[in-house]
């Protein structure tokens, strides 16, 4: 599992049309980490352990986070089985 940036995560949850407060809630993460993490373009100045509860979070409601391939890292929602 290949580590999600700051801009994925506000993309993630903008195709979730989910705010930050909602995002904390059903992650069981504080408000203020939502931020941070989402205040970062790379990586995340979060612990390991919250980056993780975010993504697990984000995949459980559909979302696919894409990994570079030379053009950028993104987020779409998963295709349908």
């Amino acid at each position: 599992m290949s580590e999600i940036t700051g801009a994925q995560i506000r993309a993630a949850r903008a195709l979730l049309k989910w705010t930050a407060e909602t995002l904390a809630e059903t992650a069981s993460v504080g408000l203020s980490t939502i931020r941070r993490a989402e205040a970062e373009n790379g990586a995340p100045s979060i612990t390991a352990a919250n980056l993780k509860l975010i993504r697990m979070v984000l995949e459980s409601a559909g979302i696919q986070f894409l990994p570079s391939n030379g053009g950028g890292v993104g987020v779409r929602f998963k295709q349908p089985s």
